[in-house]
């Protein structure tokens, strides 16, 4: 208690002692960003980054989205789809490439990373394998924040947008097989699976991952006799327990995979390297050894293949015949199915958006999102990927150095 009079007349006349309203912590403001979807340029890419239920949601909460023409054309989306949606239908690609943010499904070309004004935040897939020295330099002399959606994890460690792409490779792979086994494609006129009576299709699936895991669900739902080989003991005791059945698994020994191969209908490459090029492990012998109609479908055609016959193919001539048997491989297969792909991009990168939107933009989100900023290989034009940074030459720093109060 306050007895000097002097003291108590002096607190009074600074207010000190007057009653003060609550000072409490002023939430951050949700940003209100601007995003720009330009058309694929890239062979044969019929995918788009946002489908228009997502622009819907994005511009319902404040954001502001712009779309080039016919840019969902390919995954039958319209203009007047996105139009509908809230989105500003563009007809010259400069307006995209001058938003604050650009979604993109491939990789940036040269021109288009020409037509960015600077200092954007540009997401799309990365692609090390083919992803060219110059174009790298360029996005970093013009200040941008790149970010790959091929290596974003989620709250579980899981890269959700290629294993979600690889669940449609796997199935589709096993459909377009079914397809090509038929007589009105020049095939054998087999059906994938088995009824009563007769003998099953038999298929052989090359890798445990994601897409030989669903490849191998798609098989035995159509009936089919199914053999996975793969170099991991835990993969192969991975799939068998997440299918919930005891189908045939087996360690890559090449005397065991070239007798299964040799009584196989379908052989399904669905190999995986984490860097580099996918282990060759069926050789020109094993193909010979065929029977004469059999399908292999080479789902690790974007990294070399896995059989020794196999050559890059597109989705106008997917297919070519080697040994009498028919390959299909089509580096970009999940392009095949476009819509179901693109529902399946949009649904992981709309909450995403939506949470950058929240934490007060895309510094925010890297900052505070761990598996987000794993997705980071240029911030504000400096290289913080690792292995781009020793496979071209170029400095590099870790981005958590970079970026203060992480």
């Amino acid at each position: 208690m306050i007895t000097d009079p002097e003291l108590l007349k002096s607190l009074i006349q600074q207010g000190s002692l007057l009653p003060k309203e609550e000072m409490l912590e002023v939430q951050r403001k949700k940003g209100n960003l601007f995003f720009g979807i330009p058309k694929e340029t890239s062979f044969q890419e019929r995918r788009v980054a946002l489908v228009p239920e997502a622009v819907s949601l994005l511009i319902a909460n404040g954001h502001r989205v712009r779309i080039e023409t016919k840019a969902g054309e390919g995954a039958n989306f319209s203009d007047n789809d996105y139009s509908e949606a809230g989105a500003e239908i563009c007809y010259d690609r400069k307006e995209i490439y001058a938003c604050d943010i650009i979604l993109k499904v491939a990789p940036p070309s040269e021109d288009e990373v020409d037509l960015m004004v600077g200092g954007q935040t540009f997401i799309s897939a990365l692609q090390i394998a083919t992803q060219p020295k110059e174009i790298l330099q360029k996005l970093m002399s013009k200040k941008i924040t790149a970010i790959a959606w091929d290596y974003i994890r989620d709250e579980e460690g899981v890269f959700s947008i290629v294993r979600t792409l690889g669940e449609i490779a796997g199935t589709t792979s096993i459909l377009v097989a079914g397809d090509l086994l038929s007589s009105f494609a020049s095939g054998k006129g087999m059906m994938l699976g088995g009824v009563a009576g007769v003998q099953p299709t038999e298929v052989v699936i090359i890798g445990a991952g994601t897409v030989g895991e669903f490849a191998t669900r798609a098989a035995l739902g159509l009936g089919a006799s199914v053999k996975v080989f793969d170099n991991s003991l835990s993969r192969l005791r991975r799939l068998q327990n997440d299918i919930g059945s005891r189908v045939y698994t087996s360690i890559i020994q090449p005397k065991v995979l070239a007798k299964a191969i040799r009584r196989a209908d379908v052989v399904i490459g669905a190999l995986r390297s984490p860097i580099g090029r996918t282990p060759c492990v069926v050789s020109e012998e094993m193909i010979e050894s065929m029977k004469q109609g059999s399908v292999v479908v080479d789902v690790s055609i974007d990294q070399g293949g896995c059989f020794e016959t196999s050559r890059v193919t597109n989705h106008i001539e997917p297919t070519f015949l080697k040994h009498g048997v028919v390959h299909y491989c089509v580096p970009n297969i999940s392009s095949r199915v476009s819509r179901t792909a693109s529902f399946a991009l949009s649904n992981i990168l709309s909450p995403m958006i939506l949470e950058m939107g929240d934490k007060g933009g895309v510094v925010e989100l890297i900052r505070s999102q761990m598996g987000f900023r794993n997705g980071v290989y240029i911030y504000k034009g400096i290289l913080t990927n690792e292995v781009l940074g020793k496979v071209f030459g170029l400095k590099y720093k870790d981005i958590n150095l970079i970026l203060p109060g992480i």
